[in-house]
C-alpha cells in the first residue's frame, strides 16, 4: 500500500452476521461507510472453511454445496443511488501461506471437462516467497485478487453466486490486483457491496472450476461517481497479465470450431495431454496445473464459421533443466 493512503477506517470480519452466499437486496448490511474509506475485509476461502491446509480428497465427500461462496459483507456506501456507478480500489490483498485447487465429482458438472474427470481431486499448495508449489517442482508465480465482488441486484429475491451478473459477482477476472479498480453499477440505495471467494492465481477461465482457492483480507477504497452509468463492471488495471508480469515463453494448444465453448474444452484437452505425455503428469494434475496456470484466449472470432481459441502455458512454471 502506498504510504500516502490512509490508514484503514473499517475492518470487516466474517462472523456469522456478515458472511452470506446469495445476492439478495433485502440482506442488511454490516456497516454504512462514506465515499473515500478505506475497508479491509476479512474473507474465507471459498468453500466457507469446510477445507484447511490438512484436508484431503477423502474430505470433498462431505462438502455442502450451500455453503461455497461464503461472502464477507454488505457494506452500504453513504450516498450510492441507482444509476450511480460504485469504484472499488484494491489496495491489498493479503493471503495465509496456503491454498487450494479442487475438482468437484463430474456428477457436479463444473468445470469445462467435467464429463472427463468423473473423481474428486484435491492439491493444498504451498504459497511463499511470491509462488505456489505444486508438485515435481513446478512453482506457478501468485497474484492474489478476490474472485468475487459486486453489489446487490434491483430484482427483489434471493439469487445463487456461481453465476456472474451485471452488477458484478463472480467474475474471477484475474487482473483485478491491488492497484486496480474495478467500476461496478448501482442498482440499489447504498449499492451494499460484498466481496469474496480469493485466489492466489488463476489461469483465464479457471477450467478446473477453481483457481488457487484461498482465505485472504483485501483492502479496498470506495467511491461514487454520478454522472455516467454503466451497464456491467467495466475495470483499470496494470495487470500481470502473464504470470510472471513480463513477457516469456509460452506453449500453447488450440481448439478450432464454430463454438466458443467447444472450441475452448477442444484447447484445454489437448494441453491436458500435452502436460501427460510430455511433463509426465497425471492427468487430473494437469487439469489442476490448466486451471491455475493457463490462459485461454480468442484468438480469432470473425473467421465465420469457425473460431479459434488457445490455451497458453508459462514454461516457466517447470524447472530449469
Amino acid at each position: 500500500m502506498d504510504e500516502d493512503d490512509r490508514a484503514t477506517d473499517h475492518r470487516i470480519t466474517p462472523e456469522e452476521d456478515g458472511v452470506h452466499h446469495s445476492w439478495d437486496n433485502d440482506i442488511s448490511p454490516v456497516c454504512t461507510i462514506e465515499p473515500g474509506d478505506i475497508v479491509e475485509f476479512s474473507c474465507r476461502d471459498a468453500t466457507n472453511g469446510q477445507i484447511d491446509a490438512d484436508s484431503t480428497v477423502a474430505d470433498l465427500a462431505g462438502l455442502d454445496i450451500e455453503q461455497v461462496h461464503a461472502l464477507t459483507g454488505p457494506v452500504a456506501i453513504e450516498g450510492a443511488t441507482p444509476g450511480d456507478v460504485l469504484a472499488v480500489e484494491i489496495l491489498d490483498v493479503s493471503h495465509q501461506g496456503w491454498g487450494y485447487t479442487l475438482v468437484l465429482p463430474g456428477e457436479f458438472e463444473h468445470g469445462l471437462l467435467a464429463e472427463e474427470f468423473p473423481e474428486p481431486t484435491l492439491h493444498i499448495w504451498d504459497l511463499h516467497d511470491g509462488v505456489a508449489r505444486f508438485n515435481d517442482g513446478i512453482e506457478v508465480p501468485i497474484s492474489p485478487f478476490p474472485g468475487i465482488l459486486g453489489v446487490a441486484p434491483a430484482e427483489s429475491g434471493s439469487f445463487e453466486t456461481f453465476p456472474p451478473r451485471p452488477t458484478g459477482g463472480n467474475i474471477d477476472i484475474k487482473h483485478l490486483t491491488p492497484g486496480s479498480t474495478a467500476y461496478l453499477p448501482v442498482e440499489v440505495e447504498d449499492a451494499l457491496f460484498s466481496i469474496g471467494d480469493c485466489h492466489a492465481a488463476q489461469g483465464d477461465g479457471e477450467v478446473c472450476g477453481t483457481g488457487i482457492e484461498a482465505p485472504m483480507s483485501v483492502t479496498c477504497r470506495f467511491d461514487v461517481e454520478t454522472g455516467r452509468s454503466i451497464d456491467a463492471p467495466q475495470f483499470e488495471t496494470d495487470g500481470p497479465f502473464t504470470p510472471s508480469g513480463r513477457d516469456e515463453r509460452m506453449f500453447g494448444t488450440t481448439g478450432v470450431g464454430d463454438d466458443l465453448y467447444t472450441a475452448s474444452a477442444d484447447a484445454v484437452r489437448a494441453m491436458v495431454e500435452h502436460l501427460h505425455e510430455e511433463r509426465g503428469l497425471a492427468r487430473e494434475q494437469a487439469y489442476v496445473l490448466c486451471s491455475a496456470a493457463v490462459d485461454l484466449k480468442i484468438n480469432q472470432i470473425v473467421n465465420a464459421p469457425n473460431w479459434t481459441v488457445s490455451a497458453y502455458l508459462p514454461e516457466r512454471v517447470f524447472r530449469e533443466e
